[in-house]
């Protein structure tokens, strides 16, 4: 005969184990229906007031009114903007740290390091692209080509004479400028800055022939007439400048630019990283912010989850073979 105390350990005990296997599901649905719980922090690994700090503040405030919390923005720069996505990647992965995921950091910069502190793919839940960048090509208004086309026909009669600067090494800018340096079959030198502001001095002081740049810093200098803007990067012209050739229409197969989005750390619960991406997407999405984007120079592109995957890897496919036939290199 069991003892009645027995009797009610195992009843215990097999309670426990059937909670215990239903724990993994109940919980994660728990935590999803709780969140969130406290406000959420988006890191940008970029200085406060460029491009980047701008979008990031509008989507965080957006997100912030969607989640009903708040959404603290922290910027974290340094070492090309691994420090703070390097940060973000190691956090907790419980949704309440996102980080602004950009081409430096995440494809096709890692790309040009020997090592890297964390896998841009396996280290990350990669939530939504925001958009792409295309950046201008700029030249001050007294430089005497008028067209692109110009520009290149002037460089490829003065090879290794005329020179282009970008906001570093390994830069958006920088990694179309060799691009078009290998599709055009021109010699220009590459002088690197260490920001967009240096280099603007330089090309409006007339030591620059010209520069990659991008349009939410070179459209004030387009518009009160300093720059001339020659070219856009990206796949067509852009509504802000109808006039102004897209770069591939002067060489075939020359497209680049900058992209940003939103992402969390690796193994985050399913059913909050599908909330944060169906969040983030709308926002992107809404007619006003899409208009908004669209005068800060981004394309909007709400690509989520997989899709968001396989544009990573694409960029790493389309620059791989630029970046080794240059011997494009960032320590």
């Amino acid at each position: 005969m069991t003892h009645p105390v027995s009797r009610r350990r195992i009843a215990q005990g097999l309670f426990s184990v059937a909670l215990a296997g239903a724990m993994p599901g109940a919980l994660t649905s728990a935590l999803a229906q709780a969140f969130p719980a406290r406000p959420l922090k988006l890191v940008v690994p970029f200085p406060p007031g460029g491009s980047t700090d701008v979008i990031a503040r509008m989507v965080a405030q957006r997100l912030g009114d969607a989640l009903k919390t708040t959404v603290v923005v922290e910027n974290r720069p340094g070492v090309g903007s691994l420090l703070g996505t390097d940060a973000a990647a190691k956090a907790p992965a419980d949704g309440y740290t996102l980080v602004v995921s950009s081409n430096p950091a995440i494809a096709p910069g890692p790309l040009m390091r020997s090592s890297m502190p964390y896998d841009p793919i396996r280290d990350f839940t990669h939530l939504s692209l925001l958009g792409t960048f295309p950046n201008g090509f700029v030249v001050r208004t007294d430089h005497p080509a008028k067209t692109m086309a110009e520009f290149v026909a002037m460089a490829r009669a003065r090879p290794g004479r005329m020179n282009y600067s970008s906001a570093g090494l390994g830069s958006a800018g920088y990694l179309t400028g060799e691009l078009l340096k290998q599709a055009a079959g021109i010699d220009m030198v590459h002088v690197p800055y260490k920001g967009s502001a240096p280099a603007i001095n330089d090309l409006l002081g007339g030591q620059l022939d010209g520069m990659f740049e991008s349009l939410v810093t070179a459209t004030g200098h387009v518009r009160n007439g300093k720059m001339r803007l020659l070219s856009v990067s990206g796949e067509s012209r852009m509504k802000n400048f109808p006039d102004v050739p897209a770069l591939p229409e002067v060489v075939p197969g020359v497209i680049g630019g900058a992209w940003f989005g939103i992402s969390g750390p690796a193994r985050m619960p399913a059913d909050i990283a599908q909330r944060l991406q169906t969040e983030v997407q709308a926002i992107v999405s809404a007619p006003d912010m899409q208009t908004r984007l669209s005068e800060l120079g981004m394309t909007p592109s709400p690509l989520g989850g997989a899709d968001f995957v396989n544009f990573i890897q694409g960029e790493n496919r389309r620059w791989g073979p630029v970046i080794r036939a240059g011997k494009i290199t960032v320590e």
